[in-house]
């Protein structure tokens, strides 16, 4: 019964015509956020953050967190309808997003993947309300191992979620990895693949290779080809998904939130890994998983539920223990302690009306999000109605704009058309572009985490293998080598062999 009270007390705190309003104002600009690409949510705080100093702390975090879970609510759009992802956790979606939308599909896509956010949203803030306390103590038991064999998974996973070559995939995600190197080594200050150029000190950014690697080798091979002829008409009563749609996307909309609100409450995870997750699941459930990568429907919701979940939940251990999910959560952290309010185990008595008022906000930005994208979705069909040959420069400016929009810096861009490149014959060969960015975005994590862990350890490497968790996660790993890799060199090894015997 107190849970119930105090989520009452934080609607009357959430419905004031003050909260109300930055609630609103949050939610449409995470929306802007979430469809232009480029722009990500750390610049948007930036920008906002010296403005919430001048107003009440509750009304200011309100709006912080409309944007941030807002961006994440609609950045399937760019995903779906110009295969371009404008957070790292887009790339999933546009695994299956984007071939619906070739097929004259893109409204039941949209509209399935608004209906999982929400859904995967109320589920997150009902979590929040309820076990927000006990999760934030499980947390604590992920430590470095558990990190490091997480991302392990992860990666060793990209081979799942392809139906191309898995050998290829995995030869994908060592590039990642090494891309994922370039910049200075935090710990010991060394540059490392810069070429003596400033402009790789900090690192290759996810924009301008997402942006190389799906917008750019889009357009290149859209019009090297007859499709930019071709026009696809939908019509009104195709924007809304049918039955089928509704029933294939309720299950993977389900597992996709369980995963994401539990892995949400993992401070050194992040809506990337949830989603990935939940897409590589439901690879491994579904009956014919050849689908996956053609349009199937399954390929939207689950990611997009376990991306919105993992956004809420995120706010589980920034909330209750003071620990930020990330540089975002530490941008909010910021904020709060700019008002003089310390985040911790005492949050929720001491700040009752932020907390509460917080979650209900939270539960009426999704409502807010849900009623703005909806009729939206006509709007983003009529672009399939226009030939591409006059969509594609506005798509070309609009990437252009995000790169430059990162650093302020052409370089951004220049890095982008030289990716096109190597994102071309990479398409050529039938090599899948997407291990390549999502290698990029777990490798420093990786290495971050294997540091933390051995220098813990004392450079002892079996902590990893003893603590269970952690020897869990590299056992299913090896399951998946054992299932999946292995029978690829097989078959690979088969022709070879029989080759050699004809010759004999």
């Amino acid at each position: 019964m107190d849970v119930l009270n105090n989520i009452l007390h934080g609607f009357s705190v959430a419905l004031t015509p003050t909260n109300l309003l930055f609630c609103w104002i949050g939610a449409v600009l995470g929306t802007v956020v979430g469809v232009l690409p480029g722009i990500n949510v750390l610049t948007t705080f930036a920008i906002l953050l010296p403005i919430t100093f001048k107003i009440d702390p509750t009304a200011a975090i309100v709006m912080l967190s409309g944007v941030y879970y807002g961006a994440h609510h609609s950045l399937s759009t760019t995903s779906i309808m110009l295969n371009m992802p404008g957070e790292p956790s887009g790339i999933v979606i546009c695994f299956d997003g984007y071939p619906m939308a070739r097929q004259g599909r893109a409204g039941p896509a949209l509209a399935i993947a608004a209906l999982s956010s929400f859904f995967a949203g109320t589920v997150g803030v009902f979590i929040i309300a309820f076990f927000a306390p006990a999760l934030s103590d499980a947390s604590l038991w992920f430590q470095a191992p558990e990190y490091t064999a997480v991302c392990i998974l992860a990666l060793v996973g990209a081979s799942v979620v392809t139906s191309k070559s898995k050998i290829n995939t995995l030869g994908m995600a060592a590039i990642g990895l090494i891309l994922g190197t370039v910049g200075t080594d935090l710990h010991t200050g060394v540059p490392r693949f810069t070429f003596d150029s400033l402009h790789l000190d900090g690192g290759l950014d996810f924009v301008p290779f997402a942006a190389g690697l799906f917008a750019f080798v889009e357009i290149a091979f859209r019009l090297g080809s007859y499709e930019t002829q071709v026009q696809i008409k939908t019509k009104l009563r195709d924007v809304i998904p049918r039955w089928p749609d509704i029933k294939a996307a309720t299950m993977p909309t389900i597992r996709g939130t369980a995963l994401g609100a539990a892995m949400g409450v993992l401070p050194g995870t992040g809506p990337f890994i949830a989603s990935y997750s939940a897409y590589a699941l439901e690879t491994r459930v579904a009956k014919d998983p050849s689908r996956f990568g053609k349009g199937a429907i399954e390929g939207v919701a689950a990611p997009e539920a376990a991306n919105n979940a993992s956004a809420f939940t995120h706010y589980i251990p920034m909330l209750t223990l003071g620990i930020p999910a990330g540089a975002v959560f530490a941008m909010l952290m910021g904020a709060l302690m700019m008002h003089g309010i310390r985040p911790g185990p005492d949050i929720m008595t001491a700040h009752a009306d932020l907390f509460w008022g917080l979650i209900a906000s939270m539960w009426l930005g999704n409502l807010m999000l849900l009623v703005l994208n909806l009729p939206l979705i006509g709007i983003w069909i009529k672009l399939l109605e226009t030939p591409y040959q006059f969509i594609y420069p506005t798509i070309l400016l609009l990437t252009c704009i995000g790169c430059y929009a990162v650093h302020n810096d052409v370089f951004n861009i220049q890095v982008a058309a030289f990716v096109l490149l190597g994102g071309y014959v990479l398409e050529k060969l039938d090599c899948s572009p997407g291990p390549v960015i999502i290698a990029m975005i777990l490798g420093p994590i990786l290495e971050e985490n294997v540091r933390r862990a051995l220098l813990i350890s004392g450079g002892d490497a079996s902590v990893f293998v003893r603590r269970p968790i952690s020897a869990a996660f590299l056992l299913l790993t090896a399951v998946l080598i054992v299932t999946y890799v292995l029978p690829a060199f097989r078959r690979k090894a088969q022709p070879a062999k029989a080759a050699v015997l004809e010759t004999d």
